[in-house]
């Protein structure tokens, strides 16, 4: 029997890269997981069926994030789905790499919907469902608290903003014995990051030079940490910023 038998899990972006990689993980590990997707329909019944075969439960869940009523339309569909949940993680997100004088409005604003409205609202509405307990984890980015690097501003920002939500969210929600915890990744090796990390083996060393342990992450080690804190083990871990880089930030 595994160490999430009974319990039921939302995670958001979960159609591929770490997303997958948690659903994945959290359903091998016995949950039942709600794999959300903003519009790649296919890639996260992909998801879906390989839980599936391994012997695990999900469900997709499909809902664009970023625009007004979103987490609503979400719970909507959770709902027709599951009459509770026990692990949120708040894993969809957008980036991008544009320089400081070339930010516009409309994307700076896009950015923090999705990054930031969206793991708000999401775990406000969802507090109903949310049984005492519960476990929320919200994926950061090492970004948030490297050196700087100004071409990567605005995304760095909603991390920021992220982990301040996970840090009070802890206050708020600790009575009713729920944990908040951010996952900060480094480096990851994800189809996001594959149009440079995998052009040549001169980038992927260059990445994995950043690392203290001298590679590029990978989907697994960051389910893997998120499969701690939501288990029991991790229970006297709350309001916690986990830097999971590698060592990318020492």
């Amino acid at each position: 029997m595994g160490v999430l038998t009974g319990r039921t899990a939302l995670v958001t972006g979960a159609s591929r890269g770490i997303g997958r990689g948690i659903a994945e993980r959290l359903a091998r590990d016995g949950a039942r997981v709600a794999v959300h997707y903003g519009s790649n329909e296919a890639a996260a019944k992909e998801t879906v069926t390989a839980i599936e075969t391994a012997g695990g439960s999900a469900f997709p869940i499909g809902v664009r994030l970023g625009a007004p009523g979103d987490a609503e339309r979400l719970w909507e569909e959770f709902d027709r789905h599951a009459d509770g949940l026990d692990i949120l993680v708040n894993n969809a997100g957008i980036g991008t790499s544009r320089p400081f004088e070339e930010i516009e409005e409309e994307e700076y604003d896009r950015l923090f919907a999705v990054n930031v409205k969206a793991p708000f609202f999401l775990t406000r509405l969802g507090g109903e469902r949310l049984r005492d307990g519960g476990r929320v984890v919200n994926i950061s980015s090492g970004l948030a608290r490297s050196a700087a690097m100004p071409h990567l501003l605005a995304y760095s920002m909603t991390k920021a903003a992220l982990d301040v939500l996970t840090r009070d969210l802890s206050k708020v929600l600790g009575p009713r014995g729920i944990t908040v915890n951010s996952v900060a990744p480094g480096i990851v090796d994800t189809d996001v990051n594959a149009s440079w990390l995998r052009a040549s083996e001169e980038a992927r060393q260059g990445a994995a030079a950043y690392s203290a342990l001298g590679r590029v992450g990978t989907p697994a080690d960051i389910a893997d940490t998120v499969a701690f804190l939501v288990s029991e083990d991790g229970r006297w871990i709350t309001g916690h910023w986990l830097d999971a880089t590698g060592g990318s930030l020492t």
